[in-house]
């Protein structure tokens, strides 16, 4: 299988064919200096060659050399995550704190004498998939005396297909694509599409337990693995391959959402299912957006199961669905590969109407098998246009300051959190951005007993303090989903920048036994530290 198959980008999500044009950008711009009333320019792209880092703090054992280097180009790679305030530092050209040197093993051994080395050395050593993370989840902390940056790229492959079970023993390192490029050839797929499918890894949506495409039942990486193989200083973590168990804590619950604090990830088998062949897709339009969150418990609580149950706000509707800013939008899709879906996706749009939802007979979009396009029309064919891919560079330094928070709350209490989060963080954005700022919501996941609402918002950014703006929305954000009894993440993961939210969310007793497990696994605190916890 191909691992990177071209050169990454500094400065944005993907490979450098992902960069937007400049003519993009520049094109942006213009949308943006006349939405806000003022002008804007794209800043220039750094080179590689020309970014300055701090000269390095370790030297490489010869032995190590093979896979091993402080080569300039691959700690500027290495330096940033994904999320906007890292992306924006990369195009001004800010690169702080680069690990000192990246490691790329090819083999258990390798990886061994690297986790090794940097226990000895007391090196701070950072497992790395795809470096999708928008939590500061593989940066290196300020302070420490020397980091590494672990690449998990040549861990590739996947290792093993068990089509009677349905399963497949996959390498933390192989990429979203790939894995469903070598699947496909069986008639099967894993079925899980996080937004960072194309640029994310394995290993990643594991450790920090991604939230994939299904918006009912399957819906996070957990409910694919059935056993992982993790490396930690003191030695192998093997769990045994199982359908399921009761015998005592689950060791893959303890390592699912670890976020590289107890060990590197190096392969785990992950339940696959056949591709489906049968859709059926309906978007209902609601005059009332309470209305329309009931009628999303309706549906769910019925145990229909459809694989897309999307809630788009007035606000999301508009911008994506095409609508016109006074409705909200109910996206409802079924797959299958045995079964047809004409009957379920009737049942469910039976219920959103019985609901106060509208649709048209016509716009119910069923697809028998034969390959007929069910979800390329209308407002839900906008709507998925919109939301494929992300490409994180194109307002990067154009004065827009963007970004999401998303969390998950009970049915009971849906309405007065929502509430609540829009008032306390609407005060907090105005105050930040003036009248140009924008909040909007929707529904990624739904469960039988809540949804898990997805905040974004934007506005105008004050060029160069971007960081301490953002700092005081997230700050209310954080405050107002966790006084209203919400999660900080959903499917984001902790990292470092959750720290504060999930603190106070976890019992005490459970953040020392966490701590317990780390000294245990991890006597040195050499991993990822300042993720979730303090060493």
């Amino acid at each position: 299988m191909a691992k990177w198959q071209q050169q990454r980008s500094f400065w944005t999500w993907g490979y450098r064919s992902d960069e937007p044009s400049e003519a993009d950008r520049r094109n942006m711009a213009r949308v943006i200096s006349e939405r806000f009333g003022r002008a804007v320019t794209p800043p220039p792209i750094p080179k590689l060659a020309d970014i300055q880092l701090r000269t390095s703090r370790v030297e490489v054992p010869d032995g190590l050399t093979g896979w091993v280097s402080a080569d300039h180009g691959e700690r500027v790679l290495h330096t940033h995550g994904g999320h906007v305030l890292e992306l924006l530092a990369a195009l001004r050209g800010e690169f702080p704190n680069p690990p000192d040197a990246v490691a790329h093993p090819r083999t258990d051994e390798e990886l061994e004498a690297t986790l090794a080395w940097c226990d000895a050395g007391n090196y701070v050593a950072i497992p790395y998939g795809g470096a999708t993370s928008v939590v500061g989840g593989v940066g290196v902390p300020e302070e420490c005396s020397a980091a590494v940056t672990i690449d998990m790229d040549h861990f590739h492959r996947v290792l093993e297909i068990d089509d009677v079970s349905r399963a497949a023993r996959i390498q933390a390192g192989v990429l979203g694509p790939d894995l469903e490029d070598t699947l496909r050839g069986r008639g099967l797929t894993l079925r899980h599409f996080p937004q960072s499918f194309p640029w994310s890894t394995v290993g990643g949506w594991v450790a920090t337990r991604s939230g994939g495409h299904y918006a009912t039942n399957h819906t996070h990486i957990d409910d694919f693995v059935e056993n992982i193989r993790m490396l930690s200083p003191v030695g192998w973590w093997t769990s045994r391959r199982l359908p399921g168990s009761g015998a005592g804590p689950s060791p893959d619950r303890m390592v699912m959402g670890s976020e590289g604090i107890l060990g590197i990830i190096t392969e785990c088998w992950l339940r696959l299912q056949k591709r489906p062949i049968y859709r059926a897709t309906a978007g209902v339009v609601f005059d009332d957006w309470a209305r329309a969150a009931e009628a999303t418990r309706q549906v769910v609580q019925a145990k229909l199961w459809p694989a897309n149950l999307r809630l788009l706000d007035p606000v999301e509707a508009a911008a994506s669905g095409g609508l016109n800013g006074e409705q909200a939008l109910l996206i409802i899709g079924f797959e299958s590969a045995d079964i047809p879906q004409d009957v379920f996706i009737r049942e469910a749009v039976a219920i959103a109407r019985d609901a106060g939802g509208e649709i048209d007979e016509d716009a119910i979009r069923v697809d028998d098998g034969s390959g007929k396009a069910t979800g390329r029309e209308g407002a839900v064919g906008a709507w998925r246009q919109s939301f494929i891919g992300v490409n994180a560079g194109l307002t990067n330094g154009l004065g827009l300051l963007a970004d999401t928070f998303e969390t998950a709350i009970t049915w009971d209490r849906w309405l007065e959190f929502d509430a609540h989060v829009r008032e306390r963080v609407g005060v907090v954005l105005e105050e930040v951005m003036g009248k140009g700022a924008r909040l909007s919501c929707r529904f990624t996941h739904v469960y039988p007993d809540g949804p898990a609402p997805y905040y974004s918002f934007n506005g105008p950014a004050a060029i160069g303090s971007e960081a301490e703006q953002w700092q005081t929305i997230k700050a209310a954000a954080t405050d107002a989903v966790i006084e209203a009894g919400g999660t900080v993440t959903h499917h984001h993961a902790v990292g470092r920048m959750h720290r504060s939210g999930y603190e106070r969310q976890r019992p005490a007793p459970f953040a020392e036994a966490l701590r317990a497990m780390k000294k245990s696994l991890d006597p040195n605190g050499i991993l990822n530290p300042g993720v979730l916890i303090d060493p």
